[in-house]
């Protein structure tokens, strides 16, 4: 079954720090977002291969998909 991890918050996309493909641990970090100078990181929720949704630079909105874990 699938994880889909998604903005909490509007967003920049500051870095993504894994590729897709990768495989992630529950607790791993995916991608750092940024607001109001703040770095917010983006955690894994479950073990599994990722498939990163967003690019570097990217504005998310609240409840925009950034990750699937399968």
């Amino acid at each position: 079954m699938a994880e889909e991890i998604r903005a909490e918050m509007v967003a920049n996309v500051w870095k993504v720090v894994v590729s897709d493909g990768d495989t992630v641990a529950d607790g791993d970090t995916l991608v750092i977002l940024e607001s109001m100078k703040m770095e917010i990181p983006v955690i894994a929720e479950a073990d599994g291969a990722v498939t990163i949704k967003v690019n570097e630079g990217d504005v998310v909105q609240e409840g925009d998909l950034i990750a699937v874990i399968e």
